[in-house]
């Protein structure tokens, strides 16, 4: 009898543990699909304020989209006092001026990178890398006013000088020699983009396996070849991610740029003459827009823009998906 109870207490001992180990599931199950759903629902609300972000966009400028049309795209004529209006100038500028800023800071970036992740001793690189990152945290009226009293004047007196002189025969490097201008606007937004393509490009090639390194160097290759055939094919989708990153900040750029762009709606293959961007000409027109159509025509380069940075995006996206899945094929 004595076994019997012993027998029937352990069984009831066994079966309460596993009721309570049940429990503790059911309530870490309960647990997971609780946070899942936060998740998703905190997900769902950053799509909720980007769909919500273009319908605002979209009706405020309907007026400007029912009176041109397709046409505003393509239209030259910006004329507030004859309410006529068009984005081609500024969708030019806005373009030039981000080709402009990439064309000087891929290179400078991806050196900078290079030397920080592979060449500098890493005392050396740590500091170097927060002064870097550091350019990232100046406001941009900051660069704006510095581009105008100093980098403005050097580019006139020197840059443009010299790219007359030597390449004076060329379309992009004709015209009068002024402070502010497309080329002025291309230089600044490079400085301000260098920081975001370099730290992104530093903390690819840090993550490259040592192993690659090493076996290079291993089969006897240079400090070159060894990130040439080591570290930069790894690092070929990132590197595709730091330059979109990159142009974004380019295309949304607005008061640095508005300050030495010149403001100018105009179309010119001289990279000397005044210009505008899509961001630029909101910030400085929107205060003194008078008519509702006028409002609605700057309301609509907003939608462009934020058109113009979705499908960059996206493609940015597919390029960096095709670049790596033709790294493991």
């Amino acid at each position: 009898m004595a076994d019997l109870g012993t027998s029937v207490a352990e069984n009831v001992a066994v079966l309460g543990s596993e009721t309570r180990g049940s429990r503790r599931l059911h309530v870490s199950l309960l647990g997971d699909r609780i946070f899942e759903l936060i998740t998703l629902s905190l997900g769902c609300v950053i799509l909720l304020l980007l769909f919500s972000l273009v319908v605002a966009l979209a009706f405020d400028a309907m007026p400007a989209i029912r009176k041109f049309g397709w046409s505003f795209l393509i239209s030259t004529d910006w004329d507030p006092v004859a309410d006529s209006y068009g984005a081609l100038p500024f969708i030019w500028g806005t373009a030039v001026s981000s080709a402009i800023a990439l064309a000087i800071a891929v290179p400078l970036s991806l050196g900078v990178a290079l030397c920080l992740s592979e060449m500098a001793p890493e005392r050396f690189s740590r500091r170097l890398g927060f002064l870097v990152d550091l350019l990232a945290a100046i406001p941009s009226v900051v660069y704006g006013l510095w581009a105008i009293f100093v980098l403005g004047p050097w580019i006139r007196d020197y840059v443009e000088t010299g790219l007359s002189t030597w390449l004076g025969f060329l379309p992009l490097f004709k015209g009068p020699r002024v402070a502010v201008g497309m080329l002025s606007a291309g230089v600044i937004l490079a400085i301000m983009v260098i920081p975001y393509i370099s730290s992104v490009c530093t903390e690819v090639f840090r993550v490259v396996p040592q192993t690659q390194r090493e076996a290079a160097i291993a089969l006897g290759a240079t400090k070159w070849e060894m990130v040439r055939m080591a570290v930069l094919p790894h690092g070929t989708s990132g590197f595709f991610a730091a330059i979109i990153l990159g142009l974004g900040r380019a295309l949304g750029e607005t008061i640095a740029v508005a300050m030495v762009i010149g403001n100018a709606p105009e179309i010119s293959t001289s990279l000397f003459k005044p210009a505008a961007t899509l961001a630029s000409v909101i910030a400085n027109e929107f205060a003194e827009a008078t008519s509702d159509l006028y409002v609605s025509a700057l309301i609509e380069l907003g939608l462009v823009l934020l058109a113009v940075g979705i499908v960059i995006n996206v493609a940015a996206r597919l390029l960096v998906a095709a670049v790596a899945q033709r790294r493991f094929d």
